[in-house]
C-alpha cells in the first residue's frame, strides 16, 4: 500500500552565484541569537523552563529603570487627567 504513504519532496536550492555560507533563504529573526527561548528547544516544556530561568536570572538594573520609567509615565498621566496629586504630600 505504497500509494497511501506520501512524502513531500524536499529541495535544497542554492543560487548559482551565492558565495556565502548557509541558506540565504532561511527566515530568522535578528534577535534570535540573543534569546534562549528561540531555536533549540522545540517542546513547550523546554520553552517554559527557559523562560522561567530568564525570569529568575534577569538583570536587576533593567528592572529598576523600567519601574522608574513606568512610575514617571503614571504620574504624567495623572497630571494630564487633573488628578489631585496633593494626596501624596503630607500637610
Amino acid at each position: 500500500m505504497g500509494f497511501l504513504k506520501r512524502t513531500h519532496k524536499k529541495f535544497d536550492y542554492q543560487p548559482r552565484f551565492y558565495k556565502g555560507e548557509g541558506n540565504p533563504f532561511k527566515i530568522e529573526h535578528k534577535l534570535d541569537q540573543f534569546r534562549t527561548t528561540a531555536g533549540k528547544n522545540k517542546s513547550l516544556k523546554g520553552k517554559f523552563n527557559d523562560a522561567m530561568y530568564d525570569l529568575k536570572n534577569s538583570d536587576k538594573s533593567v528592572n529598576k529603570s523600567l519601574l522608574i520609567i513606568i512610575a514617571i509615565l503614571v504620574l504624567i498621566f495623572l497630571y494630564i487627567i487633573d488628578f489631585d496629586l496633593s494626596i501624596f504630600k503630607r500637610n
